[in-house]
């Protein structure tokens, strides 16, 4: 019997992180970010290898295809069913191509995306779902398999499959069972990297290769404005290290990847479980020959762990400070504080760990002075990188709830994102006064000649990093003054 046909896929346009549930960043107006691997696709792609389908993954976006390109290619594979990731801000121009796709070639249609996670009615009311069988919006590696042999095979009974909404038999969408995950996450397969096109997910300093490895799923911080606890659980969900090893050893032996970027929402928060990973790392015959980054909060940390981490190839670690005010970082339920924050930049300065900085701004109970406190941690902290992005109150966050009840919210959340938030400022400044604010910030903290010169002098022996340098910089102005 000939195999189904099945295309993951991301479709042509601006560039987001749709693999990225909880932030979903815009690539194009972030100030040095790069594309990160399609683990999602990847993912799905490993799931429905081992139950036999016919895969095509095409990451259309980050290649800078056309629609044109798609389009051929997709009447060429002529596919079963087809999966598109999708994101808050793209929601729209995504489900007008599914209903092109559905009515041009008659495949089962199946939407991924954060935005269907347990979602409010009223939000489902907004989208034109009537050429759509499938939503998931939960992880996607724990449904896709499920969907694919109910949809293509008649096996199965699709109402067990957790954290989906799929359509009856009458075209009424049902809702299975939310908030459940799947706790082994050894079991499952790794990215399916041999169908996923690596040479496009680099360092944004080096332009090398580097692949995403999820290394827990789960955060059990009360943030308001974030997605994680709902769609990934407030349980740390952590893969073992070996498991971590064995698809470090497969990237850099069968794909010759020496960057990596452990996804996790909080890749410190055990430190007795990284130590672990990075006493593996150094004792391996990787050790030396890899490189990685990772996300972390400031609390829980340990100096300790910051001088393993970079022991064992560490070259870059993000915190989420979001504030430079106590007061705001309460409101939002951080769970840190700003001696805090400080402790954290003052540590990685003294093991010699370069940090990004991110930061939140617009928050509804902001004024002015929240604002300019938050611009005085950042110069205080001095960190080797920063992103400021705007409060963005997704449906489903503590956020929403409160930006709805002030009054603060423009007609529609869908179609925004951190740069272009839906909200309409906050309870003291205006929207407009917000975004001035942050490109005042960003430009007072990139363009310091102490800064730039200690850049410059950090890459003498590194043209192409220099040259990278240069075009974030050049990148980060365009946007910040482009209308």
């Amino acid at each position: 019997m000939e195999k189904k046909k099945i295309l993951l896929f991301y479709p042509p346009g601006p560039m987001f992180q749709r693999g990225e549930d909880r932030c979903q960043q815009n690539v194009d107006e972030g100030s040095a970010q790069a594309m990160r691997a399609c683990n999602d696709l990847g993912y799905a792609a490993a799931v429905l290898l081992k139950r036999g389908y016919d895969i095509k993954l095409r990451d259309f976006q980050t290649e800078l295809c056309s629609n044109e390109q798609m389009y051929k290619e997709i009447d060429e594979y002529r596919p079963d069913l087809i999966m598109l990731s999708t994101t808050n801000t793209t929601v729209f121009d995504d489900i007008k191509l599914i209903n092109d796709l559905k009515d041009k070639f008659g495949p089962v249609t199946v939407l991924k995306g954060a935005i269907f996670y347990d979602p409010e009615q009223a939000m489902l009311d907004l989208l034109d779902l009537s050429h759509t069988d499938y939503m998931i919006g939960g992880e996607v590696d724990f449904a896709i398999g499920e969907i694919a042999d109910f949809a293509l095979k008649g096996e199965g009974r699709i109402e067990e499959v957790d954290n989906i909404l799929y359509r009856d038999e009458d075209g009424t969408f049902r809702r299975t069972k939310f908030h459940v995950w799947g706790e082994d996450l050894d079991s499952q397969p790794f990215p399916a990297r041999e169908y996923m096109n690596n040479a496009l997910y680099t360092r944004p300093d080096t332009d090398d290769p580097m692949a995403t490895i999820q290394t827990a799923r789960g955060c059990p911080s009360q943030c308001v404005f974030c997605l994680t606890p709902g769609i990934s659980g407030k349980c740390v969900r952590f893969r073992s290290p070996e498991n971590v090893m064995q698809e470090l050893t497969e990237c850099y032996e069968k794909f010759g990847i020496r960057d990596f970027f452990f996804k996790a929402d909080t890749f410190t928060i055990n430190a007795d479980w990284v130590e672990k990973l990075c006493t593996m790392i150094i004792e391996s015959p990787l050790y030396g020959k890899i490189r990685f980054t990772a996300n972390s909060r400031v609390n829980p940390l340990k100096k300790e762990t910051l001088e393993i981490m970079k022991k064992a190839g560490c070259f870059m670690v993000a915190f989420g400070f979001e504030s430079g005010s106590d007061e705001i970082l309460k409101k939002i339920r951080k769970g840190a504080t700003v001696e805090q924050n400080l402790q954290a930049a003052k540590w990685c300065h003294e093991v010699g760990l370069p940090f990004w900085g991110f930061f939140v701004i617009g928050f509804p109970w902001e004024t002015k002075e929240h604002i300019m406190q938050t611009k005085k941690l950042i110069h205080r902290a001095d960190p080797d990188f920063i992103e400021i992005t705007i409060a963005l109150p997704y449906y489903g966050t503590p956020l929403y709830d409160t930006c709805k009840e002030e009054g603060l919210l423009a007609e529609n959340v869908l179609g925004s994102d951190f740069f272009h938030s839906s909200m309409t400022g906050t309870k003291y400044l205006s929207m407009d006064e917000v975004v001035k604010l942050r490109r005042s910030i960003l430009l007072g903290f990139y363009l310091r000649p102490v800064y730039i010169f200690r850049k410059m002098g950090e890459c003498i022996t590194h043209p192409s990093v220099f040259f990278n340098y240069c075009k974030y910089g050049i990148k980060l102005v365009v946007n910040l003054f482009r209308k």
